[in-house]
């Protein structure tokens, strides 16, 4: 079944299934999608869907209906399309293709236009994390390598071809557990990943040499904030164990070691 998403600044408000032939788009109330916005007409769009087709129309609305950017009068729909109404805009899912890409810009914020902000923030937050024993390395090195240009210690220097720890640390994933994207799978080979959606939760897990840790980075939601084993997770890093479960934004994810 045919889905559209409708989002404000990146941030998802609703979810409508497309389960009827007709659907208006508007600001009056007796839209099917009512947006109650005075850039919006008040009959601004329609979508017709005919078995397995869509098709949207522009109802002669003021500031006009755009698809990826271009503006329309009429419009046969493809899976991943963005229209454009006001400041708002709805995304179409055809039902049809494979959901994970939209799993992936969703829920895993550095592929999600607008989510450098939020993975620059986690960055920052897991280097003052560390910035205690970073400092501690940094200056045994100096020591190490002094003015009179003597050759740094074996400790400061990592042989030709040895890895850093971080990267022999196991690979792990986290599992969805409920709601629609139930079963998709995020796995955790970077050193930073960071979930949830910008303006609302986001959490980030870094991939560290004593293993994975969790940390919020923002929570401007009105709903729960973001837990671990159903605890709330507070501004403190917390270490990950096999089996964890993280809630962010409604949905429950798993965390498992391979």
């Amino acid at each position: 079944m045919a889905r559209l998403l409708l989002s404000l600044d990146g941030q998802v408000l609703a979810e409508y299934n497309m389960s009827k032939e007709r659907y208006t788009v508007g600001r009056l109330q007796d839209n099917d999608i009512r947006i109650d916005n005075p850039t919006i007409s008040g009959h601004h769009s329609l979508i017709i869907n005919i078995l397995n087709d869509s098709f949207l129309e522009d109802l002669n609305s003021t500031n006009g209906t755009y698809v990826n950017g271009r503006l329309i009068k009429k419009h046969a729909l493809q899976n991943g399309d963005v229209v454009t109404v006001g400041r708002h805009q709805l995304r179409f899912l055809d039902g049809t293709a494979d959901e994970e890409d939209e799993f992936a810009s969703t829920m895993v914020i550095e592929r999600q236009a607008g989510g450098m902000e939020s993975l620059a923030k986690a960055a920052a937050l897991s280097a003052s994390m560390h910035s205690d024993s970073s400092a501690g390395s940094m200056s045994a090195g100096s020591m190490s390598a002094g003015s009179n240009g003597a050759a740094p210690s074996p400790a400061a220097v990592r042989p030709a071809g040895a890895e850093p720890a971080a990267k022999r640390l196991a690979i792990a994933k986290v599992q969805v557990l409920n709601g629609s994207f139930q079963g998709r799978e995020i796995t955790l080979n970077k050193a930073l990943t960071t979930l949830g959606r910008p303006g609302a939760q986001v959490v980030a897990i870094t991939r560290r040499a004593d293993g994975y840790h969790l940390v919020q980075v923002e929570n401007k939601s009105d709903k729960d904030q973001p837990r671990l084993n159903g605890q709330e997770l507070g501004p403190q890093a917390r270490k990950l164990a096999d089996n964890d479960v993280i809630e962010i934004i409604g949905t429950k994810m798993g965390f498992f070691l391979t």
